[in-house]
């Protein structure tokens, strides 16, 4: 099997880089969790994401320095608060409520699910293709990441697990509704989404009565968030540009296994069988993935926008004065009809319409 082209592979390398940075930041957070609130903890890592994306975008911009990233436009902002409203507000308080009344073996479970949510959202909703090489490589990750969360508990079906569902149901709905967005600047959609969710969390956790913690862990969470929660949801936004939801949040489930094995190496937890077989089940998925070659005649409608390009294929645009010179460069341009067959993922540019998918 073939692999496809350059620009899917630097999709595929973001979105595993997104997840090793969520993933090592959980084993640093768990660390934290003796000397922070746990609800505290969740809002000065989605603010030490915001704000440390605020502070790079400002030095960018006082450096002088031009970004070939599209803004933001009007257009996006309701697609962006729903993504703020599910993921980063709705999500964490149902995820607090159902680890009240979840054993821990099973919260760490049943949070495996957002993979398949995000997955059947953009299967079932957003009509993403996707075919049995594909689920069944998606299922073997899903298998590894709950291996690897299995203590030997049973889950039970009250409102706690529900409520835990429910979170990784709306992280499901925040990953599709970020891919509606993921042609503008990625610092931004992340910037944003850190703030608003930092905001709330942290806001909530010290009205419940969280006590603020000493300058040394206040430090390192907000460290943690940057790199785990900002830095990694900006290489996911890219991802999704490139490789759609479905694909990028099948690569970001390899998280659990990167934590765990960064856990080996840090905190000296021993390499399980368990571990070992969840890895190879991860593997088995990330193969298939890899392996895979999705081609055929496609046809590309009229369309205008305006995101980070060159001048290729797809991009056979004339300029008008005030356009950037050089590229990459990002302006408002026009596709014409185009029809033609190559491999390709559903990107920004090939979200059409399939036939039956096997």
């Amino acid at each position: 099997m073939s692999l496809l082209g350059r620009p899917a592979r630097g999709g595929i390398a973001l979105a595993l880089g997104s997840a090793a940075l969520f993933g090592a930041s959980t084993p640093i957070a768990k660390l934290l969790l003796g000397s922070i609130d746990p609800w505290l903890l969740a809002g000065l890592l989605y603010l030490g994401s915001g704000a440390g994306l605020a502070v790079l975008r400002l030095g960018r911009s006082r450096a002088g320095g031009a970004t070939a990233e599209a803004p933001l436009s009007r257009g996006d902002l309701p697609w962006l608060a729903a993504a703020i409203l599910a993921g980063g507000i709705v999500g964490p308080l149902l995820l607090l409520v159902g680890l009240r009344l979840t054993p821990a073996s099973a919260a760490s479970l049943l949070l495996n699910l957002e993979g398949l949510a995000t997955l059947a959202i953009a299967w079932l909703a957003f009509r993403e293709p996707v075919d049995r090489r594909l689920l069944v490589g998606a299922a073997a990750i899903l298998g590894g990441a709950v291996l690897l969360s299995w203590r030997g508990g049973a889950i039970g079906l009250g409102w706690g697990a529900a409520a835990i569902a429910g979170a990784c149901l709306a992280w499901g709905i925040d990953n599709n509704l970020t891919r509606r967005i993921a042609a503008a600047d990625p610092l931004q959609i992340a910037l944003a989404k850190g703030l608003a969710a930092g905001t709330v969390n942290l806001g909530l956790a010290l009205a419940l009565g969280a006590a603020w913690p000493s300058p040394g862990p206040l430090l390192a969470a907000l460290v943690v968030g940057f790199f785990g929660y900002g830095v990694s949801l900006v290489m996911f936004v890219l991802a999704l540009r490139q490789l759609g939801t479905a694909r990028t949040g099948a690569y970001f489930a390899t998280a659990p296994f990167l934590g765990a094995i960064l856990a080996v190496l840090l905190l000296g937890e021993p390499l399980t069988p368990i571990l070992l077989a969840a890895g190879a089940l991860m593997a088995i998925g990330l193969y298939l993935h890899l392996a895979e070659r999705h081609e055929h005649h496609h046809v590309h409608e009229p369309a205008e926008h305006a995101h980070r390009h060159a001048h290729d294929e797809h991009h056979r645009h004339n300029h008008a004065t005030a356009d950037p010179p050089g590229e990459p460069h990002s302006h408002w341009h026009r596709h014409a009809p185009l029809v033609h067959r190559h491999p390709h993922y559903p990107d920004l540019h090939h979200r059409h319409g399939h036939r039956r998918q096997g």
